[in-house]
């Protein structure tokens, strides 16, 4: 019994000195701050307290997306911005220049257009599979009683491996003479190959990526569902009214916020696949069936026989574009809905 009573004073002693350090850093800090408070006033004090971030915003976000546009109106392949001669909107209008927008085949930059089109298959795939099961899944668990916490870390785990990882996880498990083929081969005498065959290359590369995302989307929803109040199911049972009808005039009118979040950090996320997929599929494969357009941009700028980066970075504020679209419809639309 004597060794707890001697370690409680020693614990007590270091917390009075940590807290004593900390007194100590605060008063070191307190002089200079009080001192600029007197001097811009108290109404400017909370710029100083953002001024950081928006110093690193600045440098990581605003000054490359400035360059990138900058970049997008010259040509040629140096790469110092002030060696490029400027060439007005003739990136653009090479990117742009089809006879048919849904024939790739047509395009002057055809594989920019194809590009185009499997990320906007993708991107609508993507989002309605990942919506739709994290949606399902954070209602099984908003209804567990025991084991939500374990089951919600087993579904959030994967959002924590790299890409990379996943990617040649996944390619490992679905190769010719992988995982998957070899129980085929054993159970029904049949192999097939899943990333050289282009139907079965597209469905898994969405397949991964749900199972590689939803569980972040999953708990946004969850979050959700947990802040909407007891009572109100309560009442809607006492009036009989079906479990059906309850998700579908309560829950989800309720839930509407968080899955407006979700889904527009989804279609952000979608337009902008590329990691998990570029090493899933070997570089896009089988041929283009799975180049999306940030590979596009990729090659484009950095692959040794282009280095086209004016061409890329025109390609990169015409994807920026297209988010900033949808993003702004999928706004309104989620306000004219609401009013």
């Amino acid at each position: 019994m004597s060794a707890p009573a001697s370690i409680a004073p020693r614990a007590v002693a270091r917390s009075e000195r940590v807290g004593e350090g900390l007194d100590a850093v605060m008063r070191v800090v307190e002089t200079p701050m009080a001192a600029l408070q007197r001097l811009i006033g108290v109404a400017r004090m909370p710029y100083v307290f953002i001024l950081p971030n928006m110093v690193l915003f600045t440098i990581f976000v605003f000054v490359p997306v400035g360059l990138a546009i900058a970049y997008a109106f010259t040509g040629g392949t140096d790469l110092l911005i002030w060696d490029r001669p400027y060439v007005g909107l003739e990136n653009f209008k090479a990117l742009l220049d089809c006879g048919n927008y849904l024939e790739p085949a047509t395009c002057r930059y055809n594989l920019f257009w194809t590009a185009v089109h499997n990320t906007w298959w993708y991107t609508l795939l993507n989002t309605l599979g990942t919506l739709f099961f994290a949606l399902m899944t954070a209602l099984v668990l908003n209804r567990l009683t025991w084991g939500r916490g374990f089951f919600r870390a087993v579904f959030f785990y994967p959002v924590l491996l790299s890409p990379v990882v996943v990617g040649l996880v996944w390619q490992w498990f679905l190769a010719r003479e992988g995982l998957l083929n070899g129980f085929l081969t054993e159970w029904l005498d049949t192999r097939i190959i899943f990333l050289l065959e282009v139907g079965w290359s597209r469905a898994w590369v969405v397949y991964v990526s749900i199972w590689f995302h939803m569980g972040f989307y999953m708990l946004i929803i969850l979050a959700g569902l947990q802040a909407i109040p007891r009572d109100i199911y309560e009442a809607a049972q006492i009036d009989g009214t079906s479990q059906w009808r309850q998700f579908w005039r309560l829950t989800l009118p309720l839930l509407m916020p968080n899955l407006l979040v979700v889904t527009v950090l989804l279609l952000i996320r979608s337009v902008q696949v590329f990691d998990e997929a570029w090493v899933l599929t070997n570089g896009g494969g089988p041929g283009t069936a799975n180049t999306f357009i940030v590979q596009f941009i990729y090659q484009t700028a950095f692959s040794p026989e282009l280095r086209l980066y004016g061409l890329a970075s025109a390609a990169s504020v015409l994807m920026g574009i297209g988010l900033l679209v949808l993003t702004l419809s999928q706004l309104w639309l989620a306000k004219k809905a609401e009013v």
